[in-house]
Order: C-alpha cells, then structure tokens, then sequence
C-alpha cells in the first residue's frame, strides 16, 4: 500500500477492478483492453501480493514482453509498486551483453520480466530455472504474435510446471491469439473492457495530403502544437533516421528510435524523450507498444501503418491515463484499402480533416520536395518507355527534274510555247 501511494495510485483503473480479485483467487485471466489502461498494476499486484504472503526461494512470477522497451518499463513499474518490499525484479532482454543479467540472477530474484529470445536463451544454458514458477503473464500478446515469437514462447512454456496461474493480456485478439489462450488458459475470468476502438480520451483523424508534401505539413502540425511533446511515426528505419535528422537542422529538438540502433542508443532516446531533452521522437513501430511517456500530446502516423490493428496502438501512445491526445494520421490516394480496413476493424469512421495547400488530390507545389521534369528528362522518360520512335519526317523537298524533262522545256521556249 505504501509502494501504491508512492507511485501516485488513488483508485484503480478498470481494467485493475475486473482482474485483481480473480488474480488473487488464483484464477486464469484474460484481459482485453488498450494500451495505456493501467494493465501492468492489474497483473503486478496480485503477483506481488502473493509473493511477500509466502515468502519462498527462486523466481516465482515471470512476465514474457515482445520489446526490450515495454520489457524494461513493466520492470521498473514493478520495482515502483515493490519498493517497500524485499521483492527482487530482474529484466532481460537480448540486445546486450548477457553477464549483467546473469550476475542479477544469481543475486536471487522473485520476478523475472523479459523478452521470449533471451529468457529462452538463458534457459538453455543452465543460468535461469523455472521449475517454481507460480505465475505467468504474457503482455501484448498480440504484438508477440506479429513479430513471430509464439514458437519461441511454447519452448519457454514447456519449462514451467503444469500447475501454474497463467494471465494473457492483449488489446486486440486475432484468431491465432485466440486459439493460443484457449490452449494456455483454464477456465478463465475475461475481461474484456474495449474493443479495437482507440480510447474516447484520443482526438484522432485522417489528413489528405500528397506524398511529396507530407514532411511540410508535418513542420506546419509541430509548429501549431508547440510546447507539447509527439511521436512521429515512419514506415521504415531509414526514413526515421533521416526525418529526425531533417527535424533537426530545421530547429527542432528530435531524435529517431528505430531497430539499426543499439540497445544503449535506444535507451538514451527515451531517456532523453521522457525528461523532455527532446520533444519529438520519430520512431518505427518498434515504439508502438509500451512506450508509456504521460504527457505526449500528439502522435503522427507519417506513413500509415502496415496492418490496421497497428493503428490503435500507434495512436494509443496519447490520451494515456484518462489524459487528452491527439492522433494524425498522413493520408495519400494510395492507401483507400487502409483507411476501410481500419475503419472496419474500430467499427466506425475516422474524420477526414483537411490543411490549406496539402490536398493528396492536388499537385505538390515546387518547395524542394518535389524536382520538375526538365524537356530533356522527359524525351529521355519517353524513349525508355517503347520501342525507339522514328524521327519525324518534313515536308517532302521537290523531285529533281529528269534531263528530258529540262531539254523539252529549254525547247519550247525556243520555239515560243509551240511545241
């Protein structure tokens, strides 16, 4: 209770309303909420509760997470809510070099929070048993699913002991999700607090705007919301890259959070983002999930991103903790098979809002994004495309006259036109 007053909780969250009793009856859960609702809390604290009741040797909680990032921060959550406690977390993840962790392990730890490679890893080498565990989590269970680790967890799965309290949490619930929480839950509570919708607290909307223009319109959105911090999101670790690198010389304090960079690089991004040295983060969706920063104010999908379900938890880093955000999403003529699919999975339309000057619709003005053709550029364009034409002919010159033409003339005008 104290570590609760210490981190700011007043009353519980939904989600920590319809889970915490059924955790500490020992029940399986199943939670189905956004990100951002206050789910670490719901799972931490029956887990805690159980530990400090009966206090036992070895790792007894372990929670899977698919990023080093939300790995990270529900570890910190947890030292948070345990800080009055003897209770030992440990985080692992792949990325670094494995002694630390080893060395942490060895110390004695009653909650181990990682990622599915290295926890499997550590595993297989003898440096981390499992046999006593009480309680999995796994955490973003969809996002676990996308990025390929379901076969890596079934290995990890396959250490615990049979009997065990098992809690999946995910903000949406594909088939194969569904089937991997029918073989892993038994008999359990669901919770199921929201749909794929985003949260009521985001202000989210659709922006038409040509390719070419999208990085204009997105200095025209950062000047109009200046003083509050934003994620930018790109489809690519290049164009993240080279957006915050432009952001940059173009004044702003920007960084970029993308997987080429090392896993001490990308702590020092978010270190840097959440003690606000920077105010904009351009990131993959390596950031989707997780990242739990309270006062980001707006969220700018760039490029929209690859699946629709992708879209909640991209604009699910505003409007956390009943706070308001704001989500844009770039639009181009491109991605009409997007915008209905996504509209179809949230079950309702997204508002199109427009700018002055950035119709997708319209031709990008001359402003440096764009390079006109040149006459030259485009007949070399045009010969590339076909079979190389023939040059057109002029007008056919007069025919040379025959030497009996020229002699019969010269003789009529001898003869005065009588010939």
């Amino acid at each position: 209770m104290r570590g609760l007053r210490s981190a700011g909780f007043t009353s519980p969250r939904p989600i920590q309303l319809d889970t915490i009793s059924a955790s500490l009856e020992g029940r399986d859960v199943l939670g189905l909420a956004p990100t951002g609702t206050g789910k670490t809390a719901a799972f931490a604290l029956p887990m805690l509760h159980r530990i400090v009741t009966a206090q036992r040797k070895g790792p007894r909680g372990i929670v899977i997470a698919p990023t080093r990032e939300l790995a990270s921060q529900i570890a910190e959550e947890i030292g948070s809510l345990s800080r009055h406690t003897r209770v030992k977390t440990v985080v692992i993840f792949g990325g670094v070099s494995s002694r630390a962790q080893i060395s942490a392990l060895r110390k004695g730890a009653e909650i181990i929070v990682g990622c599915p490679g290295r926890i499997l890893d550590l595993v297989q080498q003898g440096q981390l048993k499992l046999d006593r565990i009480e309680t999995l989590v796994l955490d973003e269970a969809d996002h676990m699913f996308d990025m390929g680790f379901i076969p890596t967890i079934r290995k990890i799965l396959a250490q615990l002991p049979k009997r065990r309290q098992n809690l999946l949490f995910s903000a949406t619930m594909p088939k194969e999700i569904r089937r991997l929480a029918d073989e892993l839950l038994n008999d359990p509570h669901v919770a199921e607090l929201a749909n794929s919708a985003p949260a009521k607290t985001i202000d989210h909307a659709l922006y038409s705007v040509h390719e070419k223009r999208k990085r204009p319109l997105l200095e025209r959105m950062l000047a109009d919301g200046k003083g509050s911090s934003a994620i930018v999101f790109t489809r690519t670790k290049h164009r993240a890259k080279r957006l915050a690198d432009q952001l940059r010389k173009a004044g702003h304090e920007a960084t970029a959070l993308q997987g080429n960079m090392s896993q001490g690089q990308r702590e020092r991004a978010m270190k840097g983002f959440r003690d606000g040295r920077f105010d904009i983060l351009v990131a993959t969706d390596i950031a989707a999930r997780g990242i739990d920063v309270a006062d980001v104010g707006h969220v700018i999908n760039y490029d929209v991103p690859t699946t629709s379900e992708a879209y909640t938890h991209r604009i699910g880093r505003t409007g956390r903790s009943a706070r308001d955000g704001i989500a844009s999403t770039f639009v181009t003529s491109d991605d009409r098979a997007w915008i209905k699919a996504t509209e179809k999975m949230i079950g309702a339309a997204i508002e199109r809002r427009e700018v002055d000057g950035f119709d997708a619709l319209t031709a990008p003005e001359s402003s440096g994004d764009s390079r006109p053709s040149t006459p030259a550029r485009g007949r070399a364009q045009q010969q590339r495309k076909g079979p190389r034409a023939k040059p057109q002919k002029s007008a056919k010159p007069q025919k040379k006259a025959s030497t009996q033409q020229r002699r019969r003339r010269r003789a009529t005008n001898r003869l005065g036109g009588r010939a």
